[in-house]
């Protein structure tokens, strides 16, 4: 049966999205949304190890037996966050510094693993691929914008570093949104994390309950 990419770009993106609606991830969902840079930074490394992950695992499905898939699994992970952590350490050091302990640990994030054993593991080479790519960056997207509210109203800043992470030419995303005296300490403190993360779950479950009723109610006007 051929694979709905659409489903796997909707369910990476939104409607199964690592954080916002399976809640997991969350210690680096914590740990790195300090600012939207490192949540992007951050999001973007596990997107990378996820998609290698995927296509790995896909494309050696059948030779790995059931009772070794786990360790085969976590080894597979951990290869690719190794590479991970080198080339940031290597073309991204100042930001490496900031991301470098949590980066190892996406070996053990239970979102590159759940994606591994519920899907790459089933599935062809391709849409594992695609799967791997688009959860990656729904938990991207979920990190930055978690990132970015903790951000401007701890310290009102936005993206500030992004050039550690992009590069010198996306200097301009580095903004002040309101005077630095004007921030709240305890949203870049772990309580902050725990506020925003509940608030932007609340906000997509709110939209999702508003998109459902719509759908109903074109459809009951079509009856």
């Amino acid at each position: 049966m051929a694979a709905n990419y659409g489903r796997i770009v909707r369910d990476g993106l939104w409607d199964n999205n690592g954080v916002l609606a399976m809640l997991l991830g969350m210690c680096p969902t914590m740990a790195m949304t300090t600012s939207a840079t490192n949540g992007l930074g951050m999001g973007l490394a596990t997107a990378v190890v996820m998609a290698a992950s995927n296509f790995m695992v896909a494309a050696f499905r059948n030779y790995i037996t059931r009772e070794v898939r786990i360790p085969v699994y976590i080894l597979i992970v951990a290869a690719n966050v190794t590479f991970v952590d080198l080339t940031m350490n290597a073309w991204m050091h100042e930001l490496y510094k900031v991301l470098g302990l949590f980066i190892p640990l996406i070996v053990s994030n239970c979102l590159p693993l759940a994606r591994l054993e519920s899907f790459a593991s089933k599935e062809p080479i391709l849409p594992s691929l695609m799967d791997g790519i688009f959860m990656g960056l729904g938990f991207t997207l979920a990190l930055t914008l978690i990132g970015a509210g903790r951000e401007i109203l701890g310290s009102g800043t936005l993206f500030a570093d992004a050039s550690l992470l992009l590069g010198p030419a996306f200097k301009f995303m580095e903004l002040r949104i309101m005077p630095a005296d004007m921030g709240v300490l305890m949203m870049i403190l772990p309580p902050g994390g725990f506020l925003v993360t509940g608030l932007v779950v609340v906000g997509k479950r709110l939209l999702d309950i508003r998109a459902g009723k719509g759908i109903q109610m074109a459809g009951a006007h079509s009856v």
